[in-house]
């Protein structure tokens, strides 16, 4: 079972970032906190690791209306949306599916609150691949 959906692109890494950014904010999500993985290994840890965010994305009119149904639900928020470098070089760009996440709590009362946040996630994810165009791996 998938848990993310994804695309991969064809574009430099930050650009990619600011552009997920952007979409992400276009469907009505701010970024609560971007976590630079790379950044952290290297400090805490002397590691090096591959160009890798984690973005806190939250949409908070859908926040508010699964949080009214859910009060638990606040423990898988914000929904993360990740932009990484795979190992053949490829910018990934995933998002967590809210479907999936949403069937933890196993409330059907959340059905609609998860497809409208898949929807949006599907059309920030379409966004970033208009800009830079899919990548092919080698």
């Amino acid at each position: 079972m998938s848990y993310t959906i994804q695309t991969k692109i064809d574009g430099e890494f930050d650009d990619v970032v600011d552009a997920t950014n952007a979409a992400l904010k276009d469907e009505g999500f701010g970024v609560l906190c971007d976590i630079d993985i790379q950044a952290t290994l290297k400090e805490k840890l002397g590691e090096e690791f591959r160009q890798y965010r984690i973005l806190g994305a939250c949409n908070p009119p859908l926040a508010y209306e699964g949080l009214s149904v859910e009060t638990e639900l606040g423990a898988l928020l914000p929904c993360n949306v990740i932009v990484y470098e795979n190992d053949d070089g490829v910018i990934v760009v995933s998002a967590v599916d809210p479907e999936q996440l949403v069937g933890i709590a196993d409330n059907d009362a959340l059905d609609s609150v998860a497809t409208e946040v898949s929807e949006r996630f599907d059309r920030v994810l379409a966004a970033v691949t208009d800009e830079f165009g899919s990548a092919s791996e080698a």
